[in-house]
């Protein structure tokens, strides 16, 4: 393990993996095997999605009687937390494992605190996070938005995923509430696995990548050239809306995934 105030990296065998927690705890490189798996750039890599995910309709949600206004960073819609724009404090870091954290602040409305946990191995990282309130129940998600590259020494990714369906998605890009047949893509939709998330990337004589999480809802965009995204999240987007998940002084959120790889 090397770490600076910006950089954390862990390695195990051929696998290097390097955190960014003044830049929102994201995931800034993966390499397996001298293979870059994530785009790079101070906004791609992997960031968490907390304490909510996706598109929240018009930054606008209801805990109770109370009403709260979000910022709006994605036209008319605020989108994918606050915590991919934070610094986080590292509290723990060896040579192949790591944890962070931060305390929610404004412009989210109400306090606690989010960690975020790393283990790798040579064949699989494990990323969990979670959230605790300080005092008032709230609701939150969590989630993870990885940009894996679509190429890898000029090989094309190919993407196998098998949901039982698809949020219906308005014009808005937001979920209408309707479930339907999973359609052919290309995707910025959500989809529901009630197994688990259980998707394989696999770019043919590189490498196969397995994306796999115990919640039943995951995000897919591969709407860009350069990344498909692969992203499970403890529910769908407007889900602050639609399918609230409080987080109580007794019951915190937590959630992981596991990514696993498998060499030629």
């Amino acid at each position: 393990m090397t770490s600076s105030e910006e950089r954390v990296r862990l390695a195990a065998g051929d696998v290097e993996l390097t955190v960014r927690p003044d830049n929102g705890c994201r995931i800034e490189s993966l390499r397996v095997g001298g293979h870059e798996l994530l785009r790079q750039g101070e906004k791609y890599g992997s960031f968490p999605m907390v304490p909510w995910c996706g598109r929240v309709e018009h930054g606008l949600f209801r805990d109770g009687g109370n009403r709260h206004q979000l910022p709006l960073n994605s036209g008319p819609h605020a989108i994918h937390g606050t915590g991919r724009d934070t610094a986080w404090t590292t509290v723990t870091s060896g040579k192949s494992e790591a944890a962070f954290t931060y305390d929610l602040a404004a412009p989210w409305p109400y306090e606690g605190k989010v960690t975020q946990t790393f283990e790798l191995t040579e064949d699989a990282l494990t990323i969990a996070m979670g959230v605790e309130t300080y005092g008032d129940s709230f609701p939150a998600q969590v989630g993870w938005h990885p940009w894996f590259n679509r190429e890898i020494d000029g090989i094309p990714v190919t993407l196998d995923f098998r949901p039982e369906w698809q949020e219906e998605r308005g014009d808005d890009h937001l979920p209408t509430g309707r479930r339907i047949e999973p359609r052919p893509g290309p995707w910025d939709d959500c989809f529901g696995m009630t197994g688990g998330v259980d998707a394989t990337l696999t770019w043919p004589g590189v490498l196969e990548l397995k994306v796999t999480s115990r919640t039943e809802w995951v995000v897919v965009y591969d709407e860009q050239e350069a990344a498909v995204c692969v992203e499970p999240q403890s529910g769908p987007p407007n889900g602050l809306n639609t399918l609230p998940r409080l987080v109580t002084p007794i019951d915190p959120l937590e959630l992981s995934t596991t990514w696993s790889w498998r060499r030629p």
